[in-house]
């Protein structure tokens, strides 16, 4: 009965039926828990992998934090897709421009108080994992310009997180930024580049972010069954 009312059954019912044939939307493969403010919901959304209930959690609680702000925030004029379950924490915002595509691969997830702003491109790869109150934004959001030769800087790069990647509390990844599979970020980071050329199982940590350590990775193996019990709906 508890987790039965901690769905907004309202926002997702309304969700659902508008942004899928009816053939998906009965299945209701994307729940909303709690309050949630819909600011532009205009945009396409594609789930790329078999479909259940509840397999896509806006408000999700399954992290330690039991409470919500209530100020969760959802914008969506460009595109999403999903390739498996995928879990949002509370009092998330996510907002996905005209034109612009955010792919959110198996499992992976954006921890409570997270901010996804995506203007370009934003990939998410299979258990890209996100602490809580990070954010992930591929634009400037204002131009900027060089002010000797007066030449406009790109306002907007992709962003591409991979597979199996532990991302902690407080980090920042902005636009151009690369991450390598198998790839631990330490707590209060900025990533602003691409680190796959350094490689699998390391460490990054620092402003701006560098290669703490090698030869290290979150133990995804030993840890599956217990994701798939408390993760999945």
């Amino acid at each position: 009965m508890k987790f039965y009312f901690s769905i907004n059954w309202i926002k997702t019912l309304y969700f659902n039926f508008k942004k899928f044939p009816f053939a998906t939307a009965k299945k209701l493969p994307v729940y909303f828990y709690g309050s949630v403010k819909f600011k532009n919901i205009s945009g396409d959304i594609y789930i790329k992998a078999p479909l259940k209930s509840g397999m896509i959690g806006f408000g999700q609680s399954y992290e330690l934090i039991s409470r919500s702000k209530g100020t969760a925030e959802f914008s969506l004029e460009g595109t999403m897709v999903f390739n498996g379950h995928v879990q949002f924490g509370k009092d998330y915002f996510v907002h996905v421009a005209p034109q612009a595509t955010l792919t959110m691969g198996n499992m992976a997830s954006l921890g409570h108080s997270g901010k996804i702003i995506c203007y370009d491109t934003i990939t998410f790869g299979d258990f890209a994992r996100i602490g809580f109150e990070s954010q992930v934004v591929d634009t400037t959001a204002h131009q900027m310009f060089d002010s000797n030769t007066q030449e406009k800087f790109p306002m907007t790069a992709p962003i591409t997180i991979g597979n199996y990647n532990y991302i902690s509390n407080r980090v920042t990844i902005l636009s151009n930024t690369i991450t390598p599979d198998f790839c631990t970020i330490a707590s209060n980071s900025l990533c602003t580049k691409d680190y796959a050329a350094l490689g699998k199982n390391i460490l990054l940590g620092g402003v701006p972010a560098q290669l703490l350590k090698s030869n290290i990775s979150r133990d995804w193996e030993g840890e599956m069954s217990q994701m798939n019990k408390w993760l999945k709906v």
